[in-house]
């Protein structure tokens, strides 16, 4: 077994226990963590003894989504760019990341990933969890797409799971939706206490680990490929063209002020510019003013 920094690998009652384990950063996914992830998902696959993955994340959150907390260059206005760069240089790098690559490969892993979702599940850490072959939260669960309001893309992945009018709904605006709206949006499959969500995951894992290995993968295929024959795989391909141009459409009278709000205040005082406005959220522990 591989030796993880950035997460815990639990190999457990048929499966394994991927547990994102950077809790002081609400298991932001930095660039070591993603990797480590995926090289876990790869372990999982070739051990013949897990039949299912469960993934989940350490404290009080699934995931806070992509770490935006480290360091940046300066930002040069009217156009937003990193100082050094240039606009082709941007819309090149957003372009040729790997993200719909990283996902496809949990997608088209023979193996199911449930995903276990407990407290703050935003961003791009809500995409690994939609993108999980099953969901299931507890009741104090979050998801977002917050990044929306700082000029980011949202992912298909919320399409595909919730509807073009639901995931529109929220992904236009990165307002929070708790564990009663995420199922009824169809975004998870189950509400389960939280002191009972990890036990019920590996209650699935048991029951699939009753059918031959190759069933599994085959009724697996049936449907991921057949929503890749659909469509998906270009959806995502698209997403990330797109995604592109959404992180250059920055003006200034939107996100100088954020740029201001971090660079006088640190990360704090960023994201209560950037979320301020938006508060009451709908649903979930902001969804009243806090004194």
């Amino acid at each position: 077994m591989a030796d993880y920094e950035h997460l815990l690998y639990e190999k457990q009652r048929g499966g394994v226990l991927i547990t994102l384990n950077r809790p002081e950063a609400l298991n932001a996914l930095s660039p070591p963590l993603v990797t480590e992830l995926h090289n876990a998902f790869d372990e999982a696959e070739a051990d013949p003894e897990i039949r299912a993955i469960v993934l989940t994340g350490a404290g009080r959150a699934f995931s806070a989504g992509y770490d935006i907390a480290g360091e940046r260059a300066p930002t040069v206005w009217p156009y937003g760019l990193a100082e050094g760069t240039s606009v082709a240089a941007l819309l090149d790098r957003w372009r040729t990341q790997d993200k719909p690559t990283r996902f496809m490969h949990m997608w088209e892993l023979s193996k199911p990933i449930i995903a276990a979702v407990n407290g703050w599940c935003m961003g791009g850490g809500s995409w690994y969890a939609l993108w999980s072959h099953m969901t299931y939260a507890s009741e104090n669960a979050v998801f977002s797409q917050p990044e929306v309001r700082m000029i980011s893309n949202t992912s298909y992945i919320w399409v595909q799971n919730a509807g073009y009018k639901n995931a529109l709904r929220y992904s236009l605006t990165g307002d929070h939706i708790d564990a009663d709206e995420a199922l009824r949006i169809g975004i998870i499959n189950q509400i389960v206490p939280q002191d009972e969500l990890i036990d019920h995951c590996f209650g699935i894992v048991e029951r699939i680990a009753l059918v031959s290995p190759e069933t599994v993968k085959i009724n697996l295929a049936v449907a991921t490929m057949g929503l890749e024959m659909m469509g998906l795989r270009n959806a995502l391909v698209l997403n990330g063209e797109l995604s592109a141009f959404a992180h250059a459409s920055k003006r200034e009278e939107y996100n100088r002020p954020l740029d201001e709000a971090r660079d006088g205040g640190g990360l704090r005082a960023y994201l209560q510019k950037r979320d301020g406005p938006f508060q009451p959220e709908p649903f979930g522990p902001r969804s009243e003013i806090r004194a």
